[in-house]
């Protein structure tokens, strides 16, 4: 297994393709896994931990890729869910195969158990863990600097991931041409009126949630900001695939969620292509269905046919 080591610190963005200030993560380590799977090991001051702790971004790279080439390719970035990392998606997901000779480099970073893709409140004192910075900063930075991706991005995530792909979307519009989520925990305010209760653990991973968005009274508008059903006006202008199901205790929560979502959606002008079926579980076995139902509108979303 090969193993090098890249510095890539302080990298400025692309004009046109992100934040204006310049990003600081560091490229601390490659491992090529496979032919098709690379890791490398990022570290940032957004990242919680001594000396910046490491987090590994999983690509799953296309037909004729190497970093020296002239040419880009397009991004699929595929956020994990709660209590799951980089790897979980081809551990699990069977997305290696699933993507076979696909001309796209497929983007699988990690987080942490429960990150909800979110810089942190933090009593008010913000800084790390900054996920959102980390992500949108850091690693689109490096990628688009040094790993030959390009400014063309489609998102998609399951549970916790599903959350952090429709936030993303509609917080950084113009920046993914679609956007996916299976089983997502698309409404933790249950702004939408789903059953449940903010001001109790079980916001998808059993986080502090008064941490990572503070008091969900006194700081409502972090907790709008963050949620996806509260943003749905902004989510209008791209294809967007939602999927789930009701099968177990989990799923029957992700269901009240995600059906208020698709037809707040739909109310709203959205594209959407809703893929409910009863009997999908909070499980491996729905999510790979329907990231195959998915992958066609995400790969076309960034031009792949």
């Amino acid at each position: 297994m090969a193993v090098a080591t890249v510095i890539a610190s302080l990298l400025t963005p692309f004009a046109g393709a992100g934040p204006a200030h310049a990003a600081a993560g560091t490229v601390r380590w490659e491992t090529r896994v496979s032919d098709r799977i690379l890791d490398i090991g990022v570290s940032s001051p957004n990242l919680e931990g001594p000396d910046w702790s490491v987090k590994v971004v999983r690509l799953l790279l296309p037909p004729g890729w190497t970093k020296e080439t002239s040419r880009t390719w397009p991004t699929v970035w595929v956020l994990h869910g709660g209590f799951d990392d980089h790897k979980s998606w081809t551990d699990k997901g069977d997305l290696e195969a699933m993507t076979a000779g696909k001309d796209a480099i497929f983007v699988l970073p990690e987080t942490s158990w429960c990150s909800a893709y979110s810089d942190w409140y933090n009593d008010g004192r913000g800084g790390p863990p900054a996920w959102e910075k980390y992500l949108l900063d850091d690693v689109r930075t490096i990628l688009e600097t040094t790993y030959r991706a390009n400014t063309t991005r489609a998102i998609a995530g399951n549970s916790m991931g599903g959350l952090g792909a429709m936030k993303f979307a509609a917080a950084h519009q113009g920046w993914f041409n679609s956007a996916a989520s299976f089983s997502g925990n698309v409404d933790p305010l249950h702004d939408s009126g789903a059953p449940g209760d903010p001001d109790k653990p079980g916001q998808g991973c059993a986080a502090d949630w008064k941490r990572v968005w503070g008091d969900y009274k006194t700081n409502r508008d972090i907790w709008v900001a963050n949620n996806p059903y509260s943003q749905a006006a902004n989510l209008t202008g791209i294809p967007l695939f939602v999927s789930y199901g009701k099968a177990g205790t989990v799923e029957s929560l992700v269901y009240e969620q995600n059906y208020r979502f698709v037809d707040r959606l739909q109310q709203l002008g959205a594209r959407v292509d809703e893929r409910y079926e009863p009997s999908h579980g909070h499980d491996w076995a729905a999510w790979k269905v329907q990231m195959r139902n998915a992958l066609r509108m995400l790969l076309t979303s960034v031009g792949v046919g």
